[in-house]
């Protein structure tokens, strides 16, 4: 069984950057795409990112293309969320999950994280 960790969030100030780890346990035979996607209080929850597990495919949602980075560490069992010129709208829990293809879609991924807060001050 996957269980997946993040960590890192915290409160920056607009501009700033911040760094989100997602630690995988559990074995990791069955992960294809790994993901990151985001809910701020009263919004439905918003793709944000994704990566293969094994290749080099990555995919970004619009608001987010050119500021934020994921990337992957096998080795280590991680998947990072790298995030740059932050936003206050970027607010919000960040949570990393586990899908058996590449999707956009909260449905389609199997496993979450707990989430981490992100927090912008304008």
């Amino acid at each position: 069984q996957v269980q997946l960790v993040e960590s890192g969030g915290g409160l920056v100030q607009a501009g700033g950057s911040l760094r989100l780890s997602c630690t995988v346990s559990g074995g990791t035979f069955s992960i294809y795409t790994m993901g990151w996607f985001r809910q701020a209080p009263g919004k439905e929850r918003e793709f944000v990112s994704h990566i293969s597990w094994r290749g080099s495919s990555t995919n970004y949602a619009d608001s987010v293309k050119g500021r934020f980075t994921i990337s992957r560490d096998n080795a280590k069992n991680t998947v990072y969320l790298q995030m740059s010129t932050l936003k206050p709208e970027d607010t919000a829990v960040y949570y990393c999950a586990v899908s058996n293809r590449p999707s956009t879609a909260a449905r389609d991924y199997s496993y979450w994280g707990q989430g981490t807060q992100v927090t912008v001050s304008s």
